[in-house]
C-alpha cells in the first residue's frame, strides 16, 4: 500500500477514529454490567444478536420503541452535568415498552457530536448503561457519530431505541372496562418533557442554571436535571400479578392527552385532582408562566408518571404492590363511559 506525504487525513477534518476506539473499550465494562438471559454479543461488531429463547420466550412478539431526550440536553449541555442524561434516554423508551405489555430486553443508542470528547461521551454512556441495568435489559450496541461542521462545540445529540417481547395474547391494553380504577404513580420531577418551555421560563425569571433554585435544595441546573423516573420493573410485576388492563406513560402531553391513548372508544376518565399535591415545580413553573390549569394538564406530567388501569377488586392489593416496591401511588379515579379527560377539583 503506497504512502503519499503530506496528505489530508481524517483526524485533518475534524474525525478522531483512535477516539472513537477509546470511547468503545473505555464503555465495554458499562454495557458488560447489563448483560441479561438472551444476550449474545458485546460491542464492536457490525451488528447486535440478541437470543429470544434464551431470555425465556417460547412465542414472542417484539414490540419496539426509540425516543430521544429533547431540549433537557441543552441544560446538560450548558452545565457540564451530564452523567445522568443516558438515564432520561433509556427511560422514554422502555417506560413505552411496559405500557404495551412488554419487558424490555435490549438497547442501542445513538450519540453524535461534532468532535468527540471521550470521557464526556463516556459518562453519558454509563449513564445509559445505569438506566438499562436498572430497567433489566441489556445495552448490546450503538453508534458514535462525529460530525464536524453540524454541531456547535460541546454539543451532542442522542437518541435511543429499545425493544421488548411479549408472550403472544399477552399485548396490553386489554380488557378496559367502565369502573377500573386510576393508580397514579408520582414522577420524580419535570422528566423529559416540555423543556423548551421550561427553559423560556427559567430564561424570563432572569435566573440561571447556576444559581440556587426557589423551590427544592440545589442549583435551578441539577434539580431540572433530575432523570426520568423508570417505572418498568414495579409495573411488570403488577402487569404479571393479574388485574392490569393498561398503562399511559404520561409524557408530552400531560395526562390530558396521553390517558385517552389507551382507553377504548366511547370510554374516557374522571380524575379527581385532589388526589395529589402538584409537586413545587411545577406550581413555579404555572406561577412563572401564568399558565392556566388546563395547559398545565396537557403539557407536563404534573407530578404523575405514570397511569395504570386497574380492575376494580384488584385496585387495593396493586397499589398496595406497588407502593412495598417504592412507588408513591393516588387513586386518581376511574374510567367512565365518555369520551376524553374530565377533571374535578383543582391543582392550582
Amino acid at each position: 500500500m503506497s504512502d503519499t506525504s503530506n496528505g489530508i487525513t481524517y483526524a485533518d477534518a475534524g474525525v478522531d477514529i483512535d477516539a472513537g476506539n477509546d470511547l468503545v473499550e473505555r464503555i465495554k465494562p458499562a454495557a458488560k454490567r447489563t448483560s441479561r438471559p438472551g444476550t449474545m454479543s458485546g460491542l464492536g461488531g457490525f451488528g447486535a444478536l440478541f437470543d429470544l429463547k434464551g431470555a425465556g420466550y417460547s412465542d414472542p412478539i417484539l414490540v419496539a420503541a426509540t425516543d430521544g431526550v429533547g431540549t433537557k440536553l441543552r441544560i446538560a449541555i450548558d452545565t457540564g452535568n451530564v452523567d445522568t442524561i443516558g438515564i432520561d434516554l433509556v427511560a422514554m423508551c422502555v417506560n413505552d415498552l411496559v405500557c404495551q405489555g412488554a419487558e424490555p430486553l435490549f438497547f442501542l443508542d445513538y450519540f453524535a457530536t461534532g468532535k468527540l470528547e471521550v470521557d464526556q461521551a463516556a459518562r453519558i454512556i454509563e449513564g445509559i448503561a445505569l438506566g438499562c441495568e436498572r430497567s433489566g435489559c441489556a445495552l448490546i450496541g450503538g453508534e458514535t457519530a462525529e460530525m464536524p461542521g453540524m454541531y456547535h462545540a460541546g454539543d451532542f445529540d442522542l437518541a435511543g431505541f429499545a425493544v421488548g417481547a411479549m408472550e403472544r395474547g399477552s399485548d396490553l391494553p386489554a380488557g378496559v372496562a367502565g369502573g377500573d380504577v386510576l393508580l397514579g404513580l408520582a414522577s420524580d420531577g419535570v422528566h423529559s418533557n416540555g423543556y423548551s418551555l421550561v427553559r423560556r421560563l427559567v430564561a424570563a425569571s432572569g435566573l440561571g442554571w447556576d444559581d440556587a433554585c426557589p423551590w427544592a435544595d440545589g442549583s435551578i441546573g441539577e434539580v431540572l436535571l433530575a432523570p426520568t423516573r423508570l417505572y418498568v420493573k414495579p409495573a411488570l410485576d403488577a402487569v404479571r400479578a393479574g388485574g392490569v388492563h393498561a398503562l399511559a406513560h404520561i409524557t408530552g402531553g400531560g395526562l390530558t392527552e396521553n390517558l385517552p391513548r389507551v382507553l377504548p372508544e366511547g370510554l374516557g376518565a374522571q380524575i379527581d385532582l385532589t388526589a395529589w399535591t402538584l409537586p413545587p415545580v411545577f406550581d413555579w413553573l404555572a406561577k412563572q408562566g401564568g399558565m392556566a390549569e388546563s395547559e398545565l394538564l396537557k403539557t407536563f406530567n404534573s407530578g404523575i408518571g405514570m397511569i395504570l388501569v386497574v380492575a376494580p377488586d384488584r385496585a387495593e392489593a396493586i397499589g398496595a404492590a406497588l407502593v412495598d416496591a417504592g412507588e408513591t401511588v393516588f387513586t386518581l379515579g376511574t374510567v367512565v363511559e365518555w369520551q376524553g379527560v374530565a377533571y374535578r377539583g383543582s391543582l392550582l
